[in-house]
């Protein structure tokens, strides 16, 4: 399988993690949406789009986020979750909606995607710089 197109979209604000969106077309037939680029501890990195998981709310019925404590729509508190209920024990929030299966194809994906926001920034940088330019040839 081969990465065909990246398309980015700059987020850059001061202090903020997300760096960019990122758009992958795969043999120029299947694109996914929504992959992140986000600054970690240690340098970039590319997350996958992914979903909040949900729960029912046991009085009404309704979808509600992992992890709420209260009901959106009815107000009740809802139950402790079973790992909620381990300290120590982290619950997933969130679920991938497409994900590499193996780190040969995860480190290919994740050097495409951030040579593409690189040259996205660069491109960023010198614009002001050819409009400058531009601006004085006139």
């Amino acid at each position: 399988m081969e990465i065909t197109e990246v398309r980015i979209s700059l987020r850059e604000n001061e202090g903020k993690r997300l760096k960019a969106y990122a758009t992958v077309t795969f043999d120029n037939s299947f694109a996914v949406r929504n992959i992140k680029v986000v600054e970690g501890n240690s340098g970039l990195f590319v997350a996958m789009p992914a979903k909040k998981m949900k729960q029912f709310c046991p009085r009404c019925g309704k979808k509600v986020d992992v992890g709420s404590h209260y009901c959106n729509h009815c107000g009740v508190q809802l139950p402790l979750a079973q790992k909620e209920a381990d300290p120590g024990v982290k619950q997933a929030t969130h679920q991938d909606l497409a994900h590499p299966i193996n780190q040969q194809f995860r480190d290919y994906l994740q050097s495409k995607v951030l040579d593409a926001y690189y040259r996205e920034k660069e491109i960023l940088k010198s614009e002001p710089q050819r409009e400058a330019s531009s601006g004085m040839k006139s």
